[in-house]
């Protein structure tokens, strides 16, 4: 099935002729998103006694806070001077999905580093919440009315409704607000289960285009997120109780990797990053019910180890794309 040309790439001349700003793209905010949910992951692996773990955590909680820092001046810098590329963005029907990265991010900057109940944090939280919520009505909008395209249907629509529910559930947790939190977790499963089957239904019908196939990532994000949120807002939640979660997740995962085959032929992109913070949440998860359900260690530490491995793989190709100066696509156009 050749890809509509509302989400087909552009040409690769439009690629070298574009002011590098232009193509600044929000995908890009996938990897600080990735690079904070392993950080929590390791910051989890503490309460093992490992004394590597908080350390490492910690580490890749600044490495991704100055990545987030580079990528925010350089996404206003181009809304300041290309305002018309960031409507663009927001109006494609794949790219303005990604769009809630950016308030993902800063979400995931929240649960990493946030204080209780500190008003800061808290416009921090709300002013994200409120970007998430503009992206996520878009896409429930093209959705419901049928304007999004047969082809733009890929597991990037949950990042808006279902990620934007069950992180932002994760930074209120965090900010001691755990009413709030349960309300933005509730939302972020009744999201899922909307979009759950017109995603599923698209993906079992054959293999998306190819320029859309590095989203297949973000298909294994809901369970394991949702797991990772329940234990953040319920801290003393049962490890058996999470472990349900883990169950659910194994599903996703094992649907990906069996089509391994089509989506891996696709040319190595930030794309990819879609697989980065879905395995760091579960790799998380899976820390947290060993830790409360008395599992060996070592079971949490395998975990740790394949979303680590994962995301080294993805930033040793990304540091190649940028050095070889094909990090940035093409600008997007509405």
């Amino acid at each position: 099935m050749a890809p509509d040309e509302s989400v087909a790439p552009a040409p690769a001349a439009q690629t070298r002729s574009a002011p590098w700003l232009v193509r600044v793209p929000a995908g890009l905010f996938a990897m600080p998103v990735g690079l904070f949910g392993l950080a929590g992951a390791w910051r989890r692996a503490a309460a093992f006694g490992w004394p590597v773990a908080a350390t490492t955590g910690d580490a890749l909680a600044l490495v991704a806070s100055t990545l987030l820092a580079l990528l925010l001046a350089a996404y206003a810098a181009k809304a300041l001077r290309y305002p018309q590329s960031i409507v663009g963005e927001f109006q494609h029907p794949v790219a303005g999905a990604l769009v809630a990265l950016v308030p993902l991010a800063l979400l995931l900057f929240v649960v990493s580093y946030g204080v209780p109940r500190d008003p800061a944090w808290i416009a921090l939280v709300l002013g994200a919440l409120a970007l998430q919520g503009v992206v996520a009505m878009r896409v429930v909008r093209t959705l419901a009315t049928g304007e999004l395209p047969e082809t733009a249907v890929t597991p990037a629509l949950y990042l808006p409704p279902v990620a934007g529910g069950f992180v932002g559930a994760m930074a209120l947790g965090t900010l001691a607000y755990p009413g709030w939190a349960a309300l933005l977790f509730g939302m972020g499963l009744a999201s899922w289960a909307l979009l759950e089957v017109r995603v599923l239904n698209r993906l079992f019908e054959g293999p998306m285009p190819e320029a859309l196939r590095p989203t297949i990532g973000v298909e294994i994000a809901p369970p394991s997120v949702a797991t990772l949120a329940a234990g953040v807002i319920w801290p003393t939640l049962p490890g058996e109780v999470l472990i349900v979660g883990l169950g659910v997740a194994a599903g996703p995962v094992v649907a990906v990797m069996a089509r391994y085959r089509w989506w891996s032929r696709a040319p190595f992109g930030v794309g990819f990053w879609s697989f980065s913070f879905p395995l760091a949440a579960l790799a998380g998860a899976v820390v947290e019910v060993v830790r409360r359900g008395g599992w060996p260690s070592l079971v949490g530490g395998i975990a740790l180890a394949v979303a680590s491995l994962v995301i080294a793989y993805l930033a040793v190709r990304t540091i190649a794309l940028l050095a070889r100066g094909r990090l940035l696509p093409a600008p997007v156009a509405g």
